[in-house]
């Protein structure tokens, strides 16, 4: 399976929505990697987060997101379950459900009812280890112009989540204990 050939064939007529979403992808898929191979994963599944860290924002095509060059008509909250859709036509079941299961530290369905948002009502969290490890490192890259190439902090990553609730920043930090990433506050101390 070739990631670079799908993400083409989805974007096929967007060139420049390509190269964003695929320079982003590729620095999560790097993140992703060096995350697994910490945390001592096999072959097969080094090579199965690489492909659905590459994947992972195959639905934004598909959505309406002008600074990506994405004019499509869903909402830019869908392109987890767009994405989903996309590899599930192609036969990427487990590839589908890293697309889903992405957004932020995930979705839980009170998170869906809450916020109204357009999808679905039921759980669309990261479940495997190999999920967590793609939204994880997804959590510490933007998309947004002149953002790409830069890693976030984890103060950053922590301050990003926490409009959405002390809850999804427990979530982030119990991902930094899990894959033996967690280190105190990266802010520098203030000089006297």
């Amino acid at each position: 399976m070739n990631p670079r050939a799908l993400l083409e064939k989805y974007f096929h007529d967007n060139e420049q929505g390509l190269e964003i979403v695929y320079r982003h992808s590729r620095k999560v898929a790097d993140k992703a990697l060096a995350i697994a191979e910490r945390a001592g994963r096999n072959d097969s599944e080094l090579l199965f987060i690489e492909e659905a860290a590459l994947l992972h924002d195959i639905g934004v095509a598909r959505t309406y997101a002008p600074k990506l060059n994405c004019f499509g008509k869903a909402p830019y909250i869908c392109h987890g379950l767009i994405g989903r859709q996309m590899l599930e036509s192609e036969g990427l079941f487990q590839h589908a459900l890293v697309c889903e299961r992405h957004i932020g530290v995930g979705l839980t369905a009170l998170d869906i009812a809450e916020q109204r948002l357009r999808l679905p009502l039921r759980e669309m969290s990261p479940v495997t280890d190999c999920e967590r490890i793609v939204a994880l490192a997804d959590l510490f890259y933007s998309k947004k112009g002149g953002e790409l190439d830069r890693e976030k902090s984890t103060d950053q990553v922590r301050s990003d989540l926490l409009r959405f609730g002390e809850e999804k920043v427990r979530i982030f930090e119990s991902w930094l204990r899990e894959f033996s990433l967690e280190y105190a506050s990266d802010t520098p101390a203030p000089s006297n």
